[in-house]
């Protein structure tokens, strides 16, 4: 994996140096120096940092503080970052990927994605040929053929692909739910993902299609380079655009497409992933009545992205991926009791 960019924090208020932490360590980066200016003014060694990061309540106050940066570095300084809100709020996520922006105008693209580990990862999972557990007796195969009525948006980033094949390894075939899958990738790395995701899996992977109706037991996944959305009658189709945000597919609007059509009938399971894509979707999708579920963060390769959900207050269950597929399977099965015992008092 490349080496991660190396910044310097300059705040004269203890929440906004706190908070610029917080962030950019979710974006990969390395604070190599983090304080107020009479502290850096007085750094025994200057750090040599690939950029500073400088947000002062009043820059009066300092007055030796930039010609001390001009003097001793060549390095580019972003000044003026806004306050961060409180955290775990919409506002907040907002702030951070305005940040993000920012960083990435001076640094370039930040969130590098491991693809190749990723897919090595996904290779070793692969190798697993467990059996998949049997459908509960409560739960009537799923006809394949027929269209998926609820959808669980399936989101990850960096540490993905191998979680995601372990919680589907971990689902009998025949429930009756469709998937679809935003994945942050390399584009060149798709159709790999595609081939290995598949095997020794009774849910495969298939890209998105025009006209494509999700069934039950698909894994849809969505293209990195355009936004896909639904029609009126729950068919895919491309909007011709490029996903919005700095990363594609965008989970964030993935959610919002899938919800849109789908309404509390789309649930999300966040998986792990750098960043907070996700944390300004999910809940809005839980104030409708959808179900929002994490990867826990002991079992992620980057627990950013699932904690930042996590974080909003909106989730029912937190696991591995295992867990999380047995949750799901538990749910179902819960949902089909509740139906039969309905239909045995409507009779």
């Amino acid at each position: 994996m490349a080496e991660r960019p190396t910044i310097g924090i300059v705040a004269d208020v203890v929440l906004q140096r706190h908070r610029l932490q917080e962030a950019t360590g979710k974006f990969g980066l390395d604070v190599l120096f983090s304080g107020d200016p009479e502290r850096l003014i007085g750094y025994p060694a200057f750090p040599e940092v690939a950029l500073w990061l400088v947000t002062l309540k009043d820059e009066a106050d300092h007055p030796a503080l930039f010609d001390y940066l001009l003097e001793h570095t060549d390095a580019p300084v972003l000044f003026g970052v806004d306050p961060a809100p409180a955290a775990g709020t919409i506002d907040c996520f907002r702030w951070e990927r305005r940040l993000l922006n920012k960083l990435e105008q001076q640094l370039g693209r930040i969130e590098q994605l491991d693809t190749a580990n990723d897919m090595e990862d996904l290779a070793r999972a692969a190798s697993d040929t467990r059996n998949a557990p049997a459908l509960s007796n409560w739960i009537t195969p799923a006809d394949t053929d027929t269209p998926a009525r609820e959808i669980w948006v399936l989101g990850a980033s960096l540490g993905g692909p191998a979680a995601v094949k372990t919680f589907l390894d971990h689902l009998p075939p025949g429930l009756p739910v469709g998937f679809v899958y935003a994945q942050h990738i390399d584009n060149n790395f798709t159709n790999v993902l595609t081939r290995i995701l598949g095997r020794h899996a009774h849910y495969q992977l298939k890209p998105a299609a025009e006209g494509m109706r999700i069934c039950h037991g698909d894994v849809v996944l969505m293209p990195v380079e355009q936004e896909w959305t639904f029609t009126s009658n729950g068919t895919l189709t491309c909007t011709g655009k490029p996903w919005p945000g700095p990363y594609g597919p965008s989970i964030d609007q993935a959610l919002l497409n899938v919800a849109e059509h789908f309404s509390k009938r789309c649930h999300a399971i966040i998986f792990s992933g750098m960043g907070n894509d996700g944390a300004i979707a999910a809940p809005r999708l839980h104030e409708n009545g959808s179900r929002i579920w994490v990867q826990n963060s002991a079992s992620c390769g980057n627990s950013s992205m699932p904690d930042s959900v996590l974080a909003t207050g909106c989730t029912g269950f937190s696991g591995t991926p295992a867990q999380l597929a047995a949750e799901l399977v538990r749910t179902i099965e819960n949902q089909c009791l509740l139906k039969n015992r309905h239909q045995r008092d409507s009779a």
